[in-house]
């Protein structure tokens, strides 16, 4: 199922939270919406679940318009960044409980509340309690839940941000492994640059509510548009200067304090540019 934004806009009070983004997120694809605390990713994420309406703006799932769908007429299933299981349910309960909303009972709901556990391999796990279960194992829980329910549009709320580091390491492998398995269109947010890098098949990196930039995790490294996303993506040393050649269609020399550089830019002669250089871009030579 690909989704389309277009223009969307919203506000609580006089505050400006989500301002007139337009994406496009291909069917089957993993899609990461990244940005620092307070860029509006996860106010995003809530209007695409339904639990906001936009101001303004357009949201459809494929061919259907979603504004004004209430969350439970949408077909998304969504992670939340504390997991949200009912503590007196055990697993299998827990997970079947988007099935019990929908009516799906007796041999149908225990195959599909199996086969969600078994993506998640979490099938011996079936009759514990949420309690008995480590963080990453909630985790797993959650995303069954989220699964079992076929949904078109998977998504996910920071989910590894209450795992300790090892099992986030663990958890990015297995949110890539189930993606692969089940090719749902996903939508995953994040604050943290080496999630996004790791696992997105494409970014957009967002600030103060609108998109700074949309691409693959290398574009977005490699040939950033704004000193924003090169410092957010990574260490940077920026150096000013001005663009002296042509060299290319994909690269200029350019004059600078420290001499002159060839860097890969779309510049004319004459115009004045920041170089953004990372560490791992330097080579020492030994004279």
């Amino acid at each position: 199922m690909n989704v389309i934004l277009r223009n969307l806009t919203k506000r609580f009070d006089s505050t400006l939270v989500v301002n007139g983004v337009s994406l496009d997120v291909a069917d089957g694809e993993l899609f990461f919406l990244l940005g620092p605390s307070g860029c509006g990713k996860t106010t995003l994420l809530r209007l695409l679940a339904g639990f906001y309406q936009p101001d303004a703006g357009e949201i459809r799932f494929g061919p259907r318009p979603m504004n004004g769908v209430p969350p439970n007429r949408r077909n998304t299933g969504m992670v939340f960044q504390n997991y949200a299981l009912w503590p007196h349910l055990n697993v299998f309960e827990n997970v079947a409980y988007g099935l019990d909303v929908r009516k799906v009972t007796g041999a149908e709901r225990s195959r599909r509340v199996e086969e969600a556990l078994a993506i998640v391999q979490m099938n011996d796990y079936a009759k514990r309690s949420p309690a008995q279960l480590s963080g990453g194992q909630q985790q797993r829980i959650a995303l069954a839940r989220a699964l079992v329910i076929r949904p078109d549009v998977l998504l996910l709320d920071e989910p590894l941000s209450n795992l300790d580091a090892k099992l986030r390491l663990e958890m990015r492998e297995e949110i890539r492994r189930i993606h692969r398995e089940t090719k749902l269109t996903t939508i995953y947010v994040t604050h943290d640059q080496q999630e996004a890098l790791a696992l997105a098949d494409r970014i957009a990196l967002m600030r103060d509510g609108g998109i700074e930039q949309v691409g693959t995790p290398l574009e977005l490294y490699r040939s950033p548009r704004s000193a924003f996303v090169s410092e957010f993506l990574g260490a940077a040393h920026f150096i000013e200067g001005n663009v002296v050649a042509v060299l290319d269609s994909h690269h200029v020399r350019i004059t600078t304090p420290i001499g002159e550089l060839e860097c890969a830019a779309d510049a004319q002669p004459g115009q004045r540019v920041t170089c953004a250089v990372r560490p791992n871009d330097v080579i020492a030579l030994r004279g």
